[in-house]
């Protein structure tokens, strides 16, 4: 397990409600799409990142973490799994609290990489799933 359940917790209630969603566009028939949708009926603050910078959810849309004018307190992951390790290391280097890779989103290098760096992480979970689990 990539995250135990005391990291999940502390994630979800603890690090700060802004989630910038790497992956997230209008195509509603995304799972980023409706994680997001998810996200924000629990309070969080969502920040789409996705090259065309699209508005989602009512939410400005940025083309990387890096160009986010704002601290991001959690860096939530919809990319291949190949490309999942750049992006943990751009949320260390915008000063993220943690990053979570989403389901089927494994890179091990990289989750040591971020926990090594200070961050808390969790990989291969959702957090839509996890917050009813949470009570």
């Amino acid at each position: 397990m990539y995250g135990d359940s005391g990291t999940v917790r502390e994630i979800l209630t603890e690090l700060g409600d802004t989630w910038a969603v790497v992956g997230l566009s209008r195509n509603t028939s995304r799972p980023a799409y409706g994680v997001a949708e998810v996200l924000q009926r629990h309070g969080k603050r969502i920040v789409p990142v996705h090259p065309a910078a699209e508005t989602v959810h009512g939410e400005r849309g940025y083309p990387s973490l890096a160009q986010i004018p704002f601290p991001v307190d959690v860096v939530d992951v919809f990319v291949n799994s190949r490309l999942a390790g750049q992006v943990a290391d751009e949320a260390a280097a915008i000063g993220a609290k943690a990053v979570w890779f989403q389901l089927g989103v494994v890179d091990d290098a990289a989750y040591e990489r971020t926990r090594a760096a200070g961050l808390r992480m969790v990989m291969d979970r959702c957090p839509a799933i996890e917050i009813p689990r949470l009570g």
